[in-house]
């Protein structure tokens, strides 16, 4: 029964520090961008967009193909960055231990 008890608190102090990781994760930042820094995309540590800077010399009616596809190509180098956070906070709430393959979090 000791055993089950010591179970029981590691699993309440793993449910805390994933609710500690959730809560760094909604007010983290991350930034990725495309065209040499051209275009800035901003997420949240969750994925969500917050902000996109676009530096005025692409801005052209000509250009708008390039200036979407710049945009696009911030936001996956954004992607990419905001979930290797999320698994290096995982890592450290889980002791190292990897996810079984297809599950992510928090997403």
């Amino acid at each position: 029964m000791k055993n089950l008890a010591g179970m029981l608190k590691q699993a309440q102090q793993m449910q805390q520090k994933m609710a500690d990781m959730q809560a760094a994760l909604d007010s983290a930042e991350i930034s990725g961008t495309a065209g040499g820094g051209m275009v800035n995309v901003v997420l949240s540590g969750k994925g969500e967009l917050k902000r996109i800077k676009i530096d005025p010399s692409i801005a052209n009616a000509d250009d708008v193909e390039i200036l979407e596809d710049l945009i696009v190509a911030a936001h996956k180098d954004a992607k990419g960055q905001v979930e290797a956070h999320a698994a290096e906070e995982m890592k450290k709430v889980t002791g190292g231990l990897e996810l079984p393959p297809g599950m992510s979090l928090p997403f």
